[in-house]
C-alpha cells in the first residue's frame, strides 16, 4: 500500500513540475502574437510594417479595416476577426505608446532624379494631376498626425510601393471617401516609385512623434480619419 501511495505521489509531483506556469494577463502578453511579426521587422519589409508609435486612431482603423474586409491579408483577418472592439482599441493604444529606435535608411536603387521628383511630390504635390502634397495630410515632418493619420518616415520602400498597389487594385480600402485610393490612382507608376524612394531614403529622428494637429485644412475629404 505504501509503495502505491508513493508511486501516486510521484506522479502528482511530476505532473506539477511539467505543468506550464500560468501566463500573466497583461497587454504585453496579449499582443505577443503581434510582436512576433512586427517587432522582428523593425528593419522593414513589404509585409510587416512598423506599427510602433503610429497614432492610436490610425492603428484602430486598420484593425477594423482588416476585420471588416476593407484590407485583405488573411493572417491579419484571422488574428482580429473574433476580437471585440474594446480589445482592438486596447491593442492600438498599446502600440501607439511604443517608440522603438528606427533602423537607418536601407540602400536604394532610386536615382537622384527619382529622389528629387519624390521630394517635390511629398512637399508640393502635383496640381496638374490634383495630387496634394503628402505633408498636407501626413504632417510637415511626415511623422503623422494624431489621432488617425500615420507617419510615413521609417517605412521600407517595398512596403510603400505595395500599399499603393493595393489601393490601385482595391485590395486596400478605407471608409468613403477613400482619399488615398484617389491619390494612388492619380499618380503614375514612376511617381509612386519616386515618392517611395524619397521616403525610404530619409533618416528618422528617434524622438519623432505624430503631430498634434494638421498643418492646415485637409486638401481633400478622407473618410477614414475621423472614426
Amino acid at each position: 500500500m505504501l509503495r502505491i501511495l508513493s508511486f501516486g505521489a510521484a506522479i502528482v509531483a511530476t505532473s506539477a513540475l511539467a505543468a506550464p506556469a500560468s501566463l500573466p494577463d497583461t497587454v504585453e502578453q496579449r499582443v505577443a502574437a503581434c510582436i512576433a511579426c512586427h517587432k522582428a521587422n523593425e528593419q522593414g519589409d513589404a509585409f510587416f510594417p512598423r506599427i510602433a508609435g503610429k497614432p492610436a486612431g490610425y492603428l484602430y482603423n486598420q484593425l477594423l479595416n482588416f476585420k471588416q474586409g476593407r484590407r485583405q491579408y488573411p493572417m491579419m483577418t484571422y488574428m482580429v476577426e473574433q476580437l471585440p472592439d474594446a480589445y482592438l482599441r486596447e491593442i492600438a493604444q498599446y502600440f501607439s505608446e511604443q517608440h522603438a529606435p528606427y533602423p537607418p535608411p536601407a540602400a536604394t536603387s532610386a536615382t537622384p532624379q527619382m529622389i528629387e521628383r519624390g521630394r517635390v511630390l511629398v512637399h508640393q504635390g502635383d496640381p496638374s494631376r490634383k495630387v496634394p502634397a503628402c505633408v498636407a495630410c501626413h504632417g510637415d515632418a511626415m511623422t503623422g498626425v494624431a489621432p488617425a493619420i500615420p507617419g510615413l518616415i521609417g517605412l521600407p520602400r517595398d512596403y510603400i510601393n505595395a500599399q499603393f498597389g493595393a489601393w490601385r487594385n482595391q485590395k486596400r480600402k478605407a471608409l468613403a471617401p477613400d482619399c488615398m485610393a484617389e491619390v494612388a490612382n492619380r499618380l503614375s507608376e514612376s511617381d509612386v516609385a519616386a515618392v517611395s524612394g524619397w521616403l525610404a531614403a530619409q533618416p528618422a529622428d528617434p524622438n519623432a512623434r505624430p503631430a498634434s494637429a494638421l498643418p492646415g485644412q485637409l486638401p481633400m475629404e478622407c473618410g477614414g480619419i475621423h472614426k
